[in-house]
């Protein structure tokens, strides 16, 4: 019997940041000030979650001519899923608020 992992409380972070507004794309550093979380730890989680299918990613060209271009990340549906499944067992409501 395989049992299933519960997300970490990085990612539960993460999903509440994305969710927060989840039909916008974020970019990393706004997601590292709305959850606290260091690159060190964000990046990594971004792509575990891409790969997982919870979170989809695209370079986004500058707003400022000279600039670099960026990520942007968002939650996909089956990301939405999970913050509605997690924001259900949380006792907490800041999940449950956004995806409304």
């Amino acid at each position: 019997m395989v049992k299933k992992r519960q997300p970490s409380k990085q990612m539960r972070l993460l999903l509440d940041a994305l969710a927060a507004e989840r039909s916008e794309w974020r970019h990393g550093y706004d997601l590292m000030k709305a959850t606290g979380l260091m690159s060190g730890t964000l990046y990594p989680l971004l792509m575990r979650m891409t790969e997982q299918g919870l979170v989809e990613a695209e370079w986004r060209e500058p707003a400022q001519p000279g600039r670099p271009a960026r990520h942007a990340y968002r939650l996909t549906s089956a990301g939405v899923a999970l913050a509605r499944e997690l924001a259900g067992d949380a006792q907490g409501t800041s999940l449950r608020g956004a995806l409304a």
